[in-house]
């Protein structure tokens, strides 16, 4: 059978970004800024490099700056064009969205991850679709969804983005039971949503990618509660594998940050920052300024 293209992708955004209070108190924390851009747009610039044509946005009350985002500036293009700041205006450029290519749908409560994404069922309709988790900022040479629709147009099902991850952190994942490994493909026995460390069936954690057959969101729709009382993407997906259908991990190549901490979101901000060149020179000699007057200090 043909396997058909993912075109759709889902970004659940609804979520109050409570850890990073009070600059989430006025904005949404999609729009919290990793050097120059909002971490929606490192989102954005990865789907559409693996082809995505429709985004679907489920989103929450609060939330308005993240649809102004895509909109259209023409004053500000005006200005820019009028003053010849051509690399600026190709920047901002760069965020448009063309109309009818992005669509929003609410959660009115906040159930869990696998209802956010069964909030958008109806765009989906019957078609495989992708999940992008946004605190997932993934610095890679190949956007990480780009492999992992390479690796899917080979094997079909669903795939999964997933990494190693320390044994007393597997309580903050889903973790994979692996029946076999290919290369960077790892078939799943099994799927666990948030195990302790000592029940953990491994260290190889689901990671905020998703490329899932129709059949995932049919799981949800019986709106079955997981653990924390939440409806759990994980559990539908492991669904799939009680049915004979195939799951598989993708071992990704890349690093990522979990920019929905604010640890990981300083971490990422080194990082990307130190890989500009036109910010590397000066913010290393200030990192390295700054750790010789700390050892000084001790």
């Amino acid at each position: 059978m043909m396997k058909r293209k993912v075109t759709k992708a889902i970004f659940p955004v609804a979520g109050l970004g409570t850890r990073f209070l009070p600059a989430t108190k006025s904005i949404p924390k999609e729009i919290l800024t990793l050097v120059d851009r909002p971490l929606i747009q490192y989102a954005i610039d990865e789907a559409r490099a693996a082809g995505i044509k429709e985004f679907i946005f489920v989103t929450s009350r609060g939330k308005s700056a993240l649809e102004d985002y895509f909109d259209d500036a023409p004053e500000l293009e005006a200005s820019l064009r009028k003053k010849g700041k051509t690399e600026l205006l190709e920047a901002l450029q760069a965020t448009n969205m063309d109309s009818g290519a992005i669509a929003y749908v609410r959660q009115n409560r906040p159930l869990g991850l696998g209802h956010a994404v069964w909030c958008a069922r109806k765009l989906v309709a019957d078609e495989p679709f992708a999940v992008i988790l946004t605190d997932d900022v993934i610095a890679a040479d190949k956007p990480c969804l780009q492999q992992m629709m390479e690796a899917h147009a080979e094997t079909g099902g669903n795939v999964v983005a997933a990494m190693e991850v320390p044994t007393e952190k597997t309580s903050s994942y889903g973790i994979l039971d692996i029946e076999s490994e290919n290369g960077q493909m790892v078939k799943v026995r099994h799927m666990v949503e948030k195990p302790k460390a000592e029940e953990a069936p491994s260290n190889l954690a689901v990671i905020g990618r998703y490329i899932l057959t129709p059949e995932v969101m049919n799981n949800l729709n019986q709106k079955k509660e997981g653990a924390g009382g939440e409806i759990q993407l994980t559990d539908a997906i492991a669904e799939e594998l009680t049915k004979g259908n195939p799951v598989y991990g993708f071992r990704f190549r890349g690093q990522r940050y979990d920019c929905g901490s604010k640890a990981g979101f300083l971490q990422a901000t080194v990082a990307f920052g130190l890989a500009r060149p036109d910010l590397r020179d000066e913010f290393a000699g200030f990192l390295s300024d700054i750790m010789a007057m700390q050892k000084a200090a001790e």
